[in-house]
């Protein structure tokens, strides 16, 4: 298989499950376990397959070419640190399907489940072969935003919601740091492209901006990894189901921080700066989390305070700034993947068995448990560094990296000290989790009688269990290759000797690890009752971040937004609308006064426009007098000033324009009329206003007045600039010969700004389906008309219908004709339809006229004769819209052109001749269709309501479901 095509399939294999996954039936729990389990699958397979070219230092790379000009291409590449993370992300997430399959319940929402966890392991695949540092911020908030939604999967507990909302808020704001830093250092090196960026050397370490840099870059780094002081968002996303704690902890989410501090360790590492923040953060970091999570009597939030403290044990490892600290940190970056995941699937097979985590309830489950006992026991020796396990070896490391003498008083003491006092604490935590579970008396009280999971639950442990035993004895190997791939990868030239034997003599490092273990144990079993009890650490109780971000950002944001809408909002539309408008005055005189003393007078003016001018004004001025007696009336007249708009583009040879705001006009006109019908009626206007309402009146009238003229002076402004060097000028020479077709509007829009098209109709789309889903459930009527004021509501409901019915009446004709024209309508549309390149029309035009076409229907037959004879299906006709413009630029990419990307050329048909033919039509196909759903969709749902009528009070009205597949 090509290695670019390996590289696409491993990123973009889980997103395209993901969706695939969460179209599946319910109850497919066995189809969406085997989908997630063969993305994984085949992901690590292709990841293996790689390894030769990554093996010895080299690099392989995938671009999809998006936005060259600018740097911004869609690239993605591999060494030995991503491939060694990207094995960890698919072997781990392989493991964690098979463990879900059996850990969730069939009552659970499986195909969410399994859907954004796809999303998640494609964001973090995606995140570590990033090869562009502006993709790379862009996959680091995906994992924080579908993260999000897995913490808070169980959404109808707060714990849940709470949790994942303050991930979102810490991570995220982490991520718009990262962005920031990552526009920094692309500024200071000249390029995005990360190889570029890491063959800088030492150029953006001695820029100027370093500082700035390095602070946005590492706010990024310990809000992910959970790095003091912004640690307290870790335990709170315990709520997660636990595989996804399994997956979150072990391979993906907080393990982006410190792959992004390895990633970029040989340009920002080895400065004062650096080894400050980053070696006593991490150390604290370290610190606090092994002492918090020996005060935890919930499993899962002893083994989130431990992976606080292994990541701040790695991150004292990158903050040191020596070759074999970085070489120590990779080292134990796989090895707490392995232990920790196999952790937490432990932990929730005991509360899968057993019905609870809390250490207090739980004992002597090795007797009904022996193989899940022994699996987690080898498991916790890892994480406690026991000889001859693979989480022994990497603490040693640790251990030999802080002993090295600094000259440095202070540093010198403080970190073998603080290293080995976190080792004992450690240790400690990690007895609690064994004896307090497995020893002791049989318990009692349990919500369910404690045995053994199935068989293959139990296996995804059994295979990390099997790994840290493996690396701990034979690591040259199990595991030294691969470390060595990602080491110099990482390091490069500078990659010092390092000996991954388990027995360097009787060291220092020795004695430190004996001290840990010893001291562990002493103390453990001393307070071991006491420690069983405690909920929390006693000596910081007071002190919790948790409560610090809701009392300082949740509590405090609140307060500052309702103080902010008791100042600046309103329940009443009219002064909001007041407020838009006289900003909108303010840009239009700005931009007009900016360019008063450069405007031309007109050389010449035609009194017919003129006249056509005024009956536009005239009918706007009567629209408004009349919108306070008649709104029908009110509605025609506007109508008038759409017309007169019409004929002004028509006038300065804008027929396109010309043509779309007709049909608009008729489109709209129709769906606002149909709007109009469920609005209140209007009260009278009393014959004695008070004199504040008629200076408010007078105040609007100026302000529209005053907006007319300033729009219309920045309008003037823009239509006489004198630019020859200008983007119009670019059009016109290469519509033709670069887009194939004549008609400069259409070329434009399908082609050289089709990304905005695209983006334009997707926004279409969105609004359509908003509006079907804010109607759907709309009941102008109240459901009886016993109190006095719902008879009123009645008796007025009663009056809509009759004005309605009288419209309907005005604007029916015999529905003989209408029938009769519907074939005429779609011959128009399709041939504005194809003609669109060349000459006025295209898909946008084309999509109203069918639309029209349907508004006919509707006005001769009704929803329901619509609905029986012509089978609409508005959101097939969105939904496939927008997946042909989609895939044309999509089918661009892969023929290795840029996104969107036209072709044309000319078809020899026989009989006809040669037609012009160009892909950009696929794309106006895309426009058409969605422009007819959305158009036909919001019609459904203002019409939909004309077929109801206010039942008696005594006749019970049944609840009809009623939702998109009552209409699709």
């Amino acid at each position: 298989m090509p290695t670019e095509l390996a590289l696409t399939l491993i990123w973009s294999l889980p997103f395209l499950a993901a969706v695939i996954a969460m179209a599946m039936p319910a109850g497919a729990r066995n189809g969406e376990a085997w989908l997630a389990g063969t993305v994984a699958a085949v992901g690590l397979v292709l990841t293996i397959l790689l390894f030769p070219q990554v093996a010895d230092g080299g690099v392989v790379h995938s671009t999809i070419t998006w936005m060259p000009a600018y740097g911004l291409d869609l690239a993605f590449r591999m060494d030995g640190l991503a491939w060694l993370f990207c094995v960890l992300v698919t072997f781990i997430g392989l493991l964690v399907v098979l463990y879900a399959r059996y850990y969730m319940s069939p009552k659970d929402p499986i195909a969410r489940f399994y859907a954004l966890f796809l999303a998640f392991m494609g964001a973090m695949l995606g995140l570590v072969m990033s090869g562009n540092i502006i993709q790379l911020a862009i996959f680091w908030e995906l994992t924080s935003l579908v993260s999000f939604l897995l913490i808070g999967y169980w959404y109808h507990r707060s714990d849940a919601r709470d949790g994942a909302r303050m991930a979102l808020v810490i991570t995220g704001t982490g991520g718009l740091a990262l962005f920031v830093a990552m526009m920094l250092i692309g500024h200071i090196v000249g390029s995005y492209d990360i190889d570029v960026v890491l063959a800088s050397g030492r150029l953006i370490a001695e820029h100027p901006l370093y500082p700035v840099t390095l602070i946005l870059f590492l706010l990024a780094a310990f809000t992910k990894s959970a790095q003091f002081p912004f640690q307290f968002w870790l335990p709170n996303a315990m709520t997660a189901p636990t595989p996804v704690s399994a997956y979150l902890h072990s391979a993906t989410m907080v393990k982006a921080g410190v792959f992004l501090m390895t990633r970029f360790w040989p340009v920002m590492a080895g400065t004062d700066m650096w080894f400050w923040i980053v070696t006593y953060g991490g150390l604290a970091t370290l610190l606090f989390g092994a002492y918090a999570a020996l005060f935890q009597r919930d499993l899962k939030g002893l083994l989130a305070y431990s992976t606080i403290s292994h990541l701040g044990l790695i991150t004292t490892l990158l903050g040191m700034g020596t070759p074999l600290a970085a070489v120590a940190a990779i080292f134990h970056i796989a090895n707490h993947a392995t232990f920790k995941a196999s952790l937490f699937m432990a932990v929730g097979i005991i509360d899968h068995e057993t019905g609870t985590r809390d250490v207090r309830k739980l004992s002597g489950l090795r007797r009904s448990m022996p193989f899940t006992a022994t699996l987690a026991i080898i498991a916790s020796g890892a994480m406690a560094g026991v000889p001859l396990l693979n989480g022994f070896l990497s603490k040693e490391m640790f251990f030999t990296e802080t002993a090295i003498y600094d000259p440095n008083v202070f540093v010198n003491l403080s970190l073998p000290i603080v290293a080995t006092l976190a080792g004992m604490l450690s240790v400690a935590y990690s007895i609690k989790f064994v004896h307090g579970v497995f020893f002791g008396p049989e318990p009692t009280g349990l919500e369910k009688t404690p045995h053994e999971p199935p068989a293959l639950m139990r296996r995804p442990i059994e295979l990390l269990v099997l790994a840290c035993l493996a690396v701990g004895i034979i690591p040259g190997i199990t595991i030294g290759p691969y470390l060595a791939a990602a080491v110099v990868s990482v390091l490069g030239g500078d990659t010092p000797y390092y000996s991954l034997s388990v027995w360097h003599g009787f060291n220092l490092p020795l004695i430190m690890s004996i001290i840990a273990l010893l001291g562990g144990v002493a103390i453990y079993v001393p307070y071991y009752r006491r420690l069983r009890g405690i909920d929390g650490d006693p000596l910081l109780r007071g002190l919790r971040g948790q409560r610090i971000f809701e009392r300082l950002l949740i509590t405090a944001t609140n307060r500052w937004a309702r103080k902010m809408v008791s100042v600046f909002g309103t329940q009443r539309l009219q002064p909001q609308i007041f407020i838009v408008v006289l900003l909108a005055l303010a840009a239009g005189v700005g931009a007009g006064w900016a360019r008063m003393g450069n405007l031309p007078l007109p050389s010449s003016f035609d009194p017919v426009l003129g006249l056509v001018w005024i009956v536009g004004g005239v009918s706007a001025l009567a629209a408004a007098w009349q919108a306070k007696f008649h709104r029908l009336a009110a509605m025609i007249l506007m109508g008038g000033a759409g017309l007169a708009t019409c004929i002004t583009f028509a006038w300065f040879s804008a027929p396109d324009l010309a043509l779309t705001q007709l049909l608009a006009e008729i489109a709209t006109t129709v769906l606002i009329l149909l709007g109009l019908r469920w609005l209140p009626k209007r009260l009278p206007v009393p014959e004695d206003i008070s004199i504040g309402m008629r200076l408010r009146r007078y105040r609007d009238v100026i302000l529209a007045a005053a907006v007319g003229l300033g729009t219309g002076l920045a309008s003037y402004a823009i239509m006489t600039r004198q630019a020859p060097e200008g983007i119009s000028e670019f059009f016109l020479a290469n519509a033709y010969t670069e887009g194939g077709g004549t008609n400069v509007v259409n070329v434009m829009l399908v082609d050289f700004r089709g990304f905005d098209t695209l983006g334009e109709i997707t926004v279409l789309g969105v609004v359509a389906l908003t509006v079907f889903g804010l109607l759907r459930r709309f009941r102008p009527a109240p459901d009886s008309a016993d109190r006095p004021e719902q008879q009123r509501v009645q008796a007025d409901f009663a009056e809509a219908q009759g004005s309605a019915n009288v419209a309907a009446d005005f604007l029916r004709i015999p529905a003989l004709i209408m029938n009769w024209m519907f074939p005429v309508v779609m011959t128009v549309a399709i041939y504005m339809f194809l003609r669109g390149h060349d000459l006025p029309g295209g898909g946008f035009i084309a999509g109203i006229v069918m639309s029209l076409g349907f508004i006919l229907q509707y006005m001769a037959g009704g929803t329901r004769w619509v609905e029986d004879r012509l089978r609409i299906l508005p959101v097939l006709w969105i939904g496939w819209g927008l997946l042909i413009a989609l895939l044309t630029g999509l089918g661009a990419m892969a023929l290795g052109f840029p996104f969107l990307t036209s072709a044309f050329a000319y078809a020899d048909i026989p009989l006809i001749g040669k037609v012009p033919m160009a892909t950009a039509l696929l794309f106006d196909l895309g426009v058409f269709a969605l422009v007819v759903g959305a158009t036909v969709l919001m019609l459904i749902a203002l019409a939909h309501q004309s077929i109801r009528r206010p039942k008696p009070a005594s006749t019970p009205q049944p609840r009809k479901r009623e939702g998109l597949d009552t209409w699709n």
